[in-house]
């Protein structure tokens, strides 16, 4: 039996239930959803995509602990191939919404790649990647890390000591490749910030004359590789790094063929990652909906952070499983449990490696989306300069925390959540304090994103056209 005939089944069975306890009573049934403040939902039976990655999370918690279905909501979870056919499905609406990249909404909102209208009314997570190389380029870089007093690397490791290994390949004639996993994606902007912290160029795009390989000046050329093909891909010796959401970079440790050198947490803390899409035109036709989406996806997030991390080796069985993310509990449990583990053996706490709600995790924060949108004109994506206002108004345009606030206020009426629990939002601007925790020590203020472009020594500012 299919994910959605079971689905079917528990509907129905939700459904009779419901009715057979209503008419014992002599009452009249009316609906099995929530209170009717929202109003009910204008289309009950969805289709959500998703990639497998432990952050999409929210959406199997969701699906799992039966939050959908207290929305009225009934929901088929499906792995989709790739970050492409993923938009495309949401776009051509043979998908409702989608676990994706953050970078995706936005970009195809501008045109770069896929021109389409697609908002999100939700962050799904923070950090979550991580950054491994080969074990014969760890073997290179060793020697210029710095180490603890116990002998183990200290941590964070820059890209400072991968340089002189970048260097020599090059000196050699030899291009340093490194795969990511889309070129709108967090994990292509990170690895590209870490490298060019490093002195490392990652290469600019060109799309006004039509390049789109990202590779233009390049000391390490970067490459589109699917997730759950990173390991074998370095195995392979096709690319000698990768930047990926988990659980493929602790699957490298397992394997033995590689090393995760940093996480994302320590590129920049608490930095978001995915977020939940749908076009403009379904929330515009189904609003009440896509209210009711966020309330369960925000149940399901809370659920993932409450009691320190209390439910998360649950939530690791439920991921495991062959139609969520398909990877062995261990592995999916080394990262999502609080741990991180970089050289075999190596083990260190990182407590807020995966974050789903903590922190005002789940709130679409405007600055988000421009800190994107400056990684895009920094690296070419986006070709000529735009003012800060372009940022702004594009911002608005895919971050609705509109959408959000409802969903949080229906959830606070009706006892399930505490408005301690999410911002204060008759003072909320959607813009985040100016963040400094970044590894180059540069400080991101989402209010005035040229002036931050300004700060870099590599990548474009100001009228500066390939």
């Amino acid at each position: 039996m299919t994910q959605h005939d079971n689905r079917l089944t528990r509907r129905a069975f939700v459904r009779r239930t419901l009715l057979g306890a209503a008419v014992a009573c002599g009452l009249t049934v009316v609906a099995a959803s929530a209170p009717a403040a929202v109003g009910e939902p204008e289309k009950e039976d969805l289709k959500f995509g998703f990639i497998k990655l432990t952050d999409m999370a929210p959406l199997a918690i969701a699906y799992e602990k039966h939050f959908f279905e207290d929305e009225g909501l009934y929901v088929t979870l499906e792995a989709q191939a790739n970050w492409k056919v993923l938009l495309d499905g949401v776009i051509d609406g043979q998908l409702d919404g989608a676990h994706m990249l953050a970078g995706q909404p936005l970009a195809a909102t501008i045109g770069f790649g896929t021109k389409a209208h697609i908002v999100t009314p939700f962050s799904m997570d923070l950090n979550g990647n991580g950054i491994t190389v080969s074990n014969e380029v760890w073997e290179q870089m060793k020697p210029n890390v710095p180490k603890q007093a116990d002998g183990k690397p200290q941590h964070p490791i820059k890209a400072d000591y991968l340089k002189p290994v970048v260097d020599k390949y090059k000196a050699e004639g030899k291009p340093f490749k490194m795969g990511m996993v889309f070129p709108v994606s967090t994990h292509n902007y990170e690895l590209r910030y870490w490298l060019a912290a490093g002195g490392i160029n990652p290469g600019y795009y060109a799309p006004h004359k039509g390049d789109i390989t990202g590779t233009l000046q390049a000391d390490a050329l970067l490459s589109v590789t699917p997730p759950p093909q990173m390991p074998a891909t370095l195995e392979a010796g096709t690319i000698y790094g990768y930047c990926v959401g988990e659980p493929w970079n602790q699957q490298a440790v397992f394997k033995g063929i590689g090393v995760p050198v940093i996480t994302d947490y320590e590129i920049w803390k608490d930095n978001p990652e995915k977020v939940f899409g749908m076009t403009k035109e379904f929330t515009d036709k189904y609003p009440n909906t896509t209210v009711r989406v966020v309330k369960a996806l925000l149940r399901a997030a809370k659920w993932l952070d409450d009691n320190d991390n209390g439910n998360r080796p649950a939530a690791v069985k439920i991921l495991s499983q062959p139609n969520y993310v398909g990877a062995d509990y261990n592995v999916i449990a080394n990262s999502m449990t609080g741990t991180f583990e970089y050289e075999k053996g190596d083990k260190r706490a990182v407590p807020d490696f995966n974050v789903f709600f903590r922190y005002n995790a789940t709130y679409p924060y405007y600055s988000d989306a421009v800190w994107y949108l400056t990684q895009m004109r920094r690296w070419g994506q986006i070709a000529e300069q735009k003012a800060d206002s372009w940022y702004d108004e594009v911002a608005k345009s895919v971050y609705r925390p509109d959408i959000y606030r409802k969903a949080a206020e229906e959830l606070i009426a009706e006892g399930k959540m505490t408005a301690a629990d999410f911002p204060d939002f008759a003072g909320e601007s959607g813009y985040r304090k100016p963040q400094t925790e970044f590894i180059d020590g540069v400080t991101f203020d989402g209010t005035k994103p040229n002036a931050y472009l300004e700060s870099f020594k590599i990548g474009l500012k100001g009228d500066q056209m390939l």
